[in-house]
């Protein structure tokens, strides 16, 4: 873990505000059965169950944006919150479960293709006493921008772009 770099970020960010501003980008292009996805230098892959085209051979891209729920929510806690907030913690895990009908993905006549009853399990193992550990998550709850994606709904800016070919 890296305190100080956040303790440093804390203090820099308060004189400079400005320079706290971030911009995400993710591309994705087709390979095979697969999306290749890409963020600065990471990449990884999504792929879909077969009954839906795929080979089944990466995570769908739902299970995907599971885990980023369920990362946020370790890293975030552990990395970032944790030493913020003066609150050990030696281990943290998550676990996402989402519902989803395979039929409406498919366009089937009165099934929706929505994610349903998504439930978020957070275990968090610490020698302080439990109402430190559930401000910690309760500010967690209230600062990590992927969990504040999926509860608050949000425009999404949508261009798309046909070539020929």
């Amino acid at each position: 873990m890296h305190t100080e770099a956040v303790l440093e970020s804390l203090r820099r960010w308060k004189e400079q505000p400005d320079q706290a501003q971030s911009q995400t980008t993710v591309t994705a292009r087709a390979d095979g059965t697969q999306a290749v996805i890409e963020a600065g230098p990471f990449s990884w892959r999504a792929d879909l169950p077969s009954a839906l085209g795929g080979a089944h051979q990466a995570p769908s891209p739902t299970a995907l944006l599971l885990g980023a729920l369920a990362g946020c929510a370790v890293v975030f806690l552990r990395d970032t919150l944790a030493p913020l907030l003066n609150v050990p913690v030696t281990d943290v895990r998550a676990t996402v479960r989402g519902r989803a009908d395979f039929r409406g993905l498919l366009g089937l006549d009165g099934v929706a293709p929505d994610l349903t009853d998504l439930t978020l399990e957070i275990e968090v193992t610490s020698p302080r006493a439990e109402r430190e550990v559930h401000s910690l998550v309760q500010a967690w709850l209230e600062r990590c921008p992927v969990y504040l994606a999926l509860l608050t709904p949000m425009a999404v800016d949508t261009r798309v772009a046909i070539r020929q070919g």
